[in-house]
């Protein structure tokens, strides 16, 4: 759906023209998708500056429409199953700037990697590379890898989105590095052509990305030892946004961010540097609209039950995340309130204590920084319906 209206900013609608609600059902997620072409045209800044390739992690939003102007920005994609791969090649993606990521690649989704003819596999163990290897034999092809090492270092996010620590699942320790990369070499359907990292998600620190770079010039140099020729250095994402203020800081500090790759990484003539980023781009860009059902008085707070559940938007409930919640019809006094939907969990709460206007049975309540890991993580839980979207033009 493509309404005018709906060009206004949602931060500005205290004079908001409510009555082009009407026929409109809530939830939905609206996507504006100007602030989305402006992120992008930031990113494109500093990628096309030093050269360097950003892949967007369709895994942040699948949403056809904001993938349209993905594509049309030039980034590629990052995928982590089939379907996204499948997904990306039909959205018309350049196969060639498909990385595909993920611990638990099953046989067909390599299969369908390899047909596709992706850049290169994101490859997390030695076994994914044997198995890969095997089937792009099978099947007369070479398969490009990046070998995904866990570099231990600490995001200082949450731990449910730190990726880059010994105890967690992802990649390759540094302790097995030799032995894999010896192995590795006598995999005859396998070209070895760079390492990949990625420490986590919403990381607002930039020392945390320092440190990165650091354990990556040591990880070259041990490379360049060895006489293992490495092309790609591919340092995933994780750039965090901000979700209190929205408005604010409506597009990242991306200025930073790749800054700071530029001065600590010590790369070497001919290698291309490779980022991952989803959530920086598509997060400021969606916002979800639900309507207030009722207020309920307890003995002790205020409930504002409202139409969108967890199944909308499940961040609150899976990592207790904050979204700044605005009550965009009513401008009477400030009270509290718990929000909460109407799914029949107790964690279906999308903020508590939340100071909003008065709020009564009609209210519209938006529910900011929604475009990351909001429609995407949605179910039919309570066989509820996905919510509707719109898009600002």
């Amino acid at each position: 759906m493509c309404l005018s209206f709906w060009l206004l900013k949602i931060h500005t609608m205290t004079n908001f023209p409510i009555n082009k609600l009407k026929g409109l059902q809530t939830p939905l997620y609206y996507y504006d998708i100007e602030l989305l072409k402006k992120t992008l045209n930031e990113v494109k800044e500093y990628q096309n500056k030093w050269g360097y390739h950003v892949h967007y992690a369709m895994k942040a939003n699948a949403n056809a429409r904001l993938l349209e102007e993905i594509r049309k920005a030039g980034l590629g994609i990052d995928c982590v199953s089939g379907n996204e791969v499948q997904h990306a090649v039909n959205e018309g993606f350049d196969a060639k700037k498909i990385v595909y990521a993920g611990v638990g690649k099953a046989d067909w989704e390599i299969k369908l990697a390899l047909e596709a003819g992706i850049g290169c596999f994101n490859v997390e163990s030695y076994p994914e590379a044997e198995v890969i290897n095997e089937i792009a034999g099978s099947m007369n092809k070479i398969a490009k890898i990046a070998l995904r090492i866990n570099p231990n270092v600490d995001a200082h996010t949450h731990a449910y989105i730190t990726t880059g620590l010994e105890e967690n699942k992802f990649g390759i320790g540094l302790t097995e590095i030799e032995s894999v990369v010896e192995k590795v070499k006598t995999l005859r359907n396998i070209e070895l052509c760079g390492m990949h990292f990625h420490i986590g998600s919403q990381i607002t620190d930039m020392g945390a990305f320092v440190a990165l770079c650091i354990r990556v010039n040591e990880l070259m140099h041990w490379m360049e030892a060895h006489h293992v020729d490495i092309k790609i250095v591919n340092v995933g994402g994780g750039l965090g946004i901000d979700y209190e203020h929205p408005d604010v800081a409506d597009v990242p500090n991306f200025k930073e961010y790749f800054e700071t790759f530029h001065k600590h990484l010590e790369l070497r003539d001919g290698q291309e540097l490779h980022f991952e980023l989803g959530r920086a781009i598509v997060a400021q860009c969606g916002t979800l609209i639900t309507k207030v059902l009722y207020v309920k008085e307890g003995r002790k707070k205020k409930f504002a039950i409202v139409d969108a559940g967890m199944n909308d938007l499940i961040r609150p409930a899976l990592y207790h995340a904050y979204h700044k919640i605005e009550n965009i019809t009513s401008t009477e006094a400030n009270e509290m309130y718990d929000v909460v939907g109407p799914v029949c969990e107790s964690s279906d709460c999308f903020g508590q204590e939340v100071v909003l206007p008065k709020t009564k049975r009609g209210d519209i309540i938006a529910i900011r920084s929604a475009g990351a890991y909001g429609e995407v993580m949605a179910s039919k839980y309570n066989l509820r319906e996905f919510a509707n979207k719109v898009y600002s033009i």
